[in-house]
């Protein structure tokens, strides 16, 4: 009776579950701290867009903004959209338990596969392409965050394909509670 139940915890949805509830949770901490801690992680967005610690290669440089008003505004919308994916990525974690407990895995799955584009699109177009190359942080030594948007780029992309496996691998009968 143990190892049934055991069992049925390495199922796809229990991974699933996990998956998704672990990259709400992060991405619900990093906006969290974002919040709460608003000035560290704006002048990493304002010195990436003024270009300020890159080889001031006067070819790229007219791409820099110096408005700081220009700059707050899209630190602001970063953070909206990292609270935005927060909120979609909990809620497919809500529908990936609901699931697991009454069969179902088709709206936990939508919603999750949403929330992990909206990583991807955060931290592969905005971090990698517009801020790695258009505003080429590449370039600085200090203000360079395309380790840590890799790293979440392909974090979701592997969440997003695990969540995608084909249906024969997928149990979808999920733990029951006990009568």
């Amino acid at each position: 009776m143990v190892i049934k139940r055991l069992g049925r915890l390495g199922t796809l949805p229990v991974a699933a579950t996990v998956l998704t509830g672990t990259l709400a949770l992060y991405i619900a901490l990093v906006a969290f701290g974002n919040i709460t801690d608003f000035g560290t992680n704006r002048d990493f967005v304002r010195h990436v867009l003024a270009m300020d610690t890159t080889f001031q290669d006067e070819d790229l440089m007219w791409r820099a903004i110096d408005s700081r008003t220009v700059q707050d505004i899209a630190y602001v919308a970063i953070i909206g959209w990292e609270t935005l994916a927060a909120l979609v990525l909990v809620a497919g974690t809500a529908w990936w338990v609901r699931g697991l407990w009454r069969g179902g895995f088709d709206r936990a799955r939508r919603l999750s596969t949403l929330g992990l584009l909206m990583l991807m699109l955060l931290f592969g177009a905005g971090f990698l392409a517009i801020g790695g190359e258009w505003f080429a942080m590449w370039q600085s030594s200090k203000w360079n965050g395309l380790e840590p948007a890799g790293r979440n780029f392909v974090v979701a992309g592997f969440v997003l394909v695990v969540l995608h496996l084909p249906p024969q691998w997928w149990d979808r009968s999920g733990p029951r509670p006990s009568a």
